[in-house]
């Protein structure tokens, strides 16, 4: 897929049995098999997110639209964590330049991306809950354009449809994620090169067991 295609439209009917049949939710597992990941590969995941820091410091930098330069890369940046765990998972060699593969997803990812974040910032300036809902409902998203090539706002409401049927649950995972990532800011945000990989790949694992993969080629 080359970067600046918008996506496929795909099939609503490849996803009628995870919104239709009931899933178990296992965050133990999922975290247990993202530290696994981590710490089998951690010269490699700690080298990407050093790198993501530099970025973002550098991305600091610029006046005005620093927010805005990150937020255009930050999105493929975080679907390269998404594509080694989904390598790894399926007993597949990676290799370092595999975590820039989410550059080949640019223009999906980053509208996705814009338009989660304008509309779970509209949901959160409203009424608080709209955009709590908004922000675990879209959990998915990422995974499901680098797995179909699916357009940014098919992706959103997938994960929107998929999520929302055992909504409590993913509220349970993302809030344990939010706060290992929390505990690993406090460390003096060293804790947060093993806390984002390993809460990423955890990601990307519930992601798998919930909705499968479909491709072998991220």
């Amino acid at each position: 897929m080359a970067a600046f295609d918008f996506g496929e439209k795909v099939d609503p009917a490849l996803f009628d049995r995870q919104l239709h049949e009931t899933c178990t939710i296992n965050v133990q597992d999922y975290i247990r098999q993202g530290w696994e990941m981590f710490r089998a590969n951690i010269g490699e995941f700690v080298g990407f997110t050093l790198i993501i820091f530099a970025v973002c410091a550098a991305s600091s930098l610029f006046d005005g639209g620093s927010s805005l330069l990150f937020s255009a890369i930050a999105a493929s940046l975080y679907a390269g964590y998404g594509i080694v765990a989904f390598r790894i998972a399926s007993g597949q060699p990676f290799q370092f330049n595999d975590f820039f593969r989410g550059f080949n997803y640019f223009l999906p990812l980053f509208l996705a991306s814009l338009a989660g974040t304008l509309l779970v910032s509209i949901g959160l300036v409203l009424l608080l809950v709209p955009g709590i809902y908004l922000a675990v409902a879209y959990m998915f998203t990422t995974f499901l354009v680098i797995d179909y090539r699916m357009e940014f706002w098919q992706a959103m409401e997938t994960s929107r449809a998929i999520i929302t049927r055992h909504w409590f649950s993913f509220f349970g995972f993302a809030l344990v994620l939010f706060v290992l990532n929390f505990f690993g800011a406090l460390a003096l945000g060293v804790g947060l090169m093993v806390t984002i990989p390993v809460t990423s790949c955890a990601a990307a694992i519930a992601y798998k067991e919930i909705v499968g993969l479909c491709s072998l080629e991220w």
